[in-house]
C-alpha cells in the first residue's frame, strides 16, 4: 500500500453504495455502515430500542477504565510495534503504508477491544454523539434519556453534533483524532465514507 493516496468518496456513496453508485455491500457484512447523517443514526437507535451516547458517555465507555490514558489502550501509539487499530500510517495523504492490510474501513473485531471489551473506538470510522457541538465543554453533555423512547429534537440542517473516535484517515502528523479525548463538529445532514455511529443501551438501576 506504500504510496497509495487517499481515495476520495465519490458524490453519490451512500450507506447501500458506500463507494459510489457501482459499489455494494458485498463483503462488507461486519464493516461499519457509513455514509449515514445524524438524524437517519438516531433513528435506527430508536427502533432498535437503543439510542446514542452522549460525547461524555462516549468517551467514557471508550477509556475502558484508563481514566487519563492517551489511547484507549495505554500510552503508547503501538505498543511492542502492535498495530491497535485502523489508522493512517505513513505521510498523509499521499503515503499509505497500511501495516494492517486496509485502505479503509475494517471489519469489526479485527483489532483489540478496549478494557470494556468495546472494538473501534479509536480509528476505522467516525461516530456520532448526541451532544450537539460547541468550541468547549461549556454546555452540560449529559443530555442523554433515562430511558430509549422517543425523544423530540429540533435538528436543522446547520446544526453539528459531536463525533468522536477518529477513523482511517487519521494520521499523527494531520489530525491525531483517534484519542478517546479528541472531539470534531459535523453538519447532522452532512454524510462521509469515514462516519458511522454505534447504538448503546443504558442499564437501568
Amino acid at each position: 500500500m506504500a504510496g497509495r493516496p487517499a481515495r476520495p468518496a465519490h458524490h453519490e456513496a451512500d450507506w447501500r453504495h458506500p463507494l459510489g453508485p457501482d459499489s455494494t455491500l458485498d463483503g462488507r457484512d461486519r464493516h461499519p455502515v457509513v455514509h449515514i447523517g445524524y438524524e437517519n443514526a438516531l433513528a435506527y437507535a430508536r427502533w432498535a430500542g437503543k439510542y446514542l451516547a452522549t460525547e461524555a458517555e462516549w468517551e467514557y465507555a471508550a477509556r475502558g477504565g484508563l481514566d487519563g490514558a492517551t489511547y484507549p489502550w495505554g500510552a503508547e501509539f503501538m505498543p511492542r510495534g502492535k498495530v491497535m487499530a485502523n489508522t493512517w500510517h505513513g505521510r498523509f495523504p499521499w503515503e499509505n503504508l497500511g501495516p494492517h492490510g486496509f485502505d479503509r474501513t475494517s471489519p469489526v473485531g479485527r483489532f483489540p477491544p478496549n478494557g470494556y471489551g468495546l472494538h473501534d473506538v479509536a480509528g476505522n470510522v467516525w461516530e456520532w454523539t448526541r451532544s450537539a457541538w460547541t468550541s468547549t465543554h461549556a454546555e452540560p453533555l449529559d443530555t442523554a434519556p433515562t430511558c430509549c423512547g422517543p425523544i423530540h429534537e429540533h435538528v436543522r440542517e446547520k446544526d453539528r453534533r459531536v463525533i468522536k473516535g477518529g477513523s482511517h484517515l487519521c494520521a499523527p502528523s494531520y489530525c491525531h483524532r483517534y484519542r478517546p479525548a479528541a472531539r470534531q463538529g459535523h453538519a447532522v445532514r452532512s454524510t462521509t465514507s469515514q462516519l458511522g455511529f454505534r447504538c448503546v443501551l443504558r442499564q437501568l438501576t
